[in-house]
């Protein structure tokens, strides 16, 4: 697949701004704070319809202004598809596809598959273990749009359920016939669709961990080994697909009392851990900085590759000033890995660390204060 074209209209610091891509490398130079981020943002917003940087459509219009609109073009194997979104300062967003409205969002995922990778995937290894389940969970949406949804419901039944045990905890008596009966039901419907998230992260991993371990020997000079664990909230035979629901109906049962008495869920994937290992050891605690780094830009090269496999097409890789963290080696690696591999949007504040063949390949345009041009 192919960005061709993205325009933004009063988008962060853009107030009108047309970008037109004409080579598998583009090169965004500027200094901080001039908007290379925020183009970015923009392309991960018409591919995911979520940023990593706010959660509020208000904070991503320009100050002043009451909508901004973000139109993209992009070549697929299968033809050209043009997204269309307006972001509202007070209101509902509104998607469009091929100049057709969409009255589903679902509908856009997957149209753009993206890649993303800045300084702030450091988390992945460093951070908690939510960090790591919504990485997993954009990942499998790419993969399979129809995860939104179901990640929707088991989220929204989950909310509802501990609705009801705040209630029961406040009560500190025994639940009612009418609340033991509803509660039961939120249990079975949890159980449903906790299932099904814990079914899709456990395929997904099985399939990204060899990836990831290829890449991680190659970058580390076959010194280290990876290993990717997921480790569910539940425990249950994996070998047995019907017994998943089973087994969290049984965990639900036995952690009763103790749900109760705290007043929230503490049985379903909202609680499940991803480990990862370095020569056996937990990353999170022992791994070096440039561990760290090798073991995320593993985890990323990884996650292109299966995106290529699944899809039958590189999804687009955005690289948000990530070669400011890597040392020189493990920057040569990342750009011979990637080069003309797929098209790859590169943010940086200067142009020392490319050589001069992805230099002499690259469209080198410069950001200045909301305002984009040709180098």
């Amino acid at each position: 697949m192919f960005l061709r074209q993205i325009q933004l209209f009063s988008f962060r610091n853009y107030l009108e701004q047309k970008i037109k891509f004409d080579s598998y490398q583009t090169i965004l130079l500027g200094n901080n704070a001039q908007g290379k981020t925020n183009l970015l943002e923009a392309v991960e917003l018409i591919s995911t319809l979520k940023s990593q940087r706010s959660q509020k459509d208000q904070e991503l219009i320009l100050k002043g202004q009451n909508e901004s609109h973000i139109l993209a073009t992009l070549e697929r194997s299968y033809g050209v598809a043009e997204i269309a979104i307006t972001l509202r300062a007070s209101g509902r967003r509104s998607l469009m596809l091929n100049h057709e409205h969409l009255r589903r969002h679902l509908d856009i995922l997957g149209v753009l598959n993206t890649v993303q990778f800045s300084s702030l995937d450091l988390d992945l290894v460093r951070g908690a273990p939510e960090v790591r389940r919504h990485w997993i969970d954009s990942l499998l949406i790419q993969l399979e749009p129809v995860y939104a949804y179901i990640l929707h419901k088991y989220t929204q039944i989950l909310r509802q359920r501990n609705a009801l045990l705040k209630i029961l905890y406040k009560q500190n008596t025994q639940p009612q016939v009418r609340e033991t009966t509803e509660l039961a039901i939120w249990n079975e419907q949890l159980a449903t669709f906790g299932s099904r998230v814990m079914r899709r992260r456990a395929r997904v991993i099985s399939r990204l961990a060899p990836i990831a371990q290829n890449w991680h020997k190659q970058i580390s000079g076959n010194t280290e080994l990876l290993e990717i664990n997921y480790t569910p909230n539940i425990s249950y035979n994996r070998d047995e697909t019907d017994h998943v629901q089973q087994a969290f109906l049984a965990s639900i049962e036995e952690r009763s009392a103790v749900e109760q008495q705290l007043g929230t869920t503490v049985v379903g994937p909202h609680r499940d851990e991803l480990e990862l290992l370095i020569n056996t050891t937990p990353a999170k605690s022992y791994g070096s900085q440039g561990q760290q780094r090798t073991l995320v830009l593993s985890l990323k090269l990884a996650e292109l590759e299966l995106i290529e496999q699944v899809i039958g097409e590189a999804p687009v890789l955005l690289l948000d000033d990530v070669l400011a963290e890597l040392d020189l080696q493990r920057q040569n690696q990342l750009l011979e890995a990637i080069a003309q591999r797929c098209q790859t949007l590169i943010t940086t504040t200067h142009l020392n660390a490319f050589d001069q063949q992805w230099l002499k390949a690259s469209q080198i345009l410069s950001v200045q204060a909301g305002n984009i041009s040709l180098l």
